[in-house]
C-alpha cells in the first residue's frame, strides 16, 4: 500500500509546492512502522540461523553446541 506525505519543510520544490512525496520506507509513528520493524528483525534473526516458532511468531530459537537459545520479542523488547 503506497504512502504519501507532504514535502518536508525546507525541502519544498518552489516550482511544485503542491507535490507530495512517496515513501519508500516506513516512517516512525506510522501504523505500518511496527510491522516493518518486526519483519526486519525477523529476517535478520532468521539470517543468523534462528527459527521462528509455529505457535508464536514472536518466539525464536537457535541451537549451538548443544545449547538452546530462546528469544522472545514483545513490542520492542527482547527477553
Amino acid at each position: 500500500l503506497p504512502f504519501f506525505m507532504a514535502q518536508p519543510q525546507g525541502f519544498t520544490d518552489p516550482q511544485h509546492p503542491d507535490y507530495v512525496c512517496l515513501l519508500h520506507k516506513s516512517l516512525y509513528g506510522l501504523k505500518q512502522a511496527p510491522c516493518a520493524w518486526f519483519e526486519k528483525l525477523s529476517s535478520t534473526l532468521l539470517g543468523f540461523g534462528f527459527k521462528s516458532s509455529h505457535f508464536d511468531p514472536s518466539m525464536f530459537t537457535a541451537h549451538h553446541n548443544g545449547q538452546i537459545l530462546i528469544l522472545l520479542v514483545y513490542v520492542d523488547d527482547m527477553l
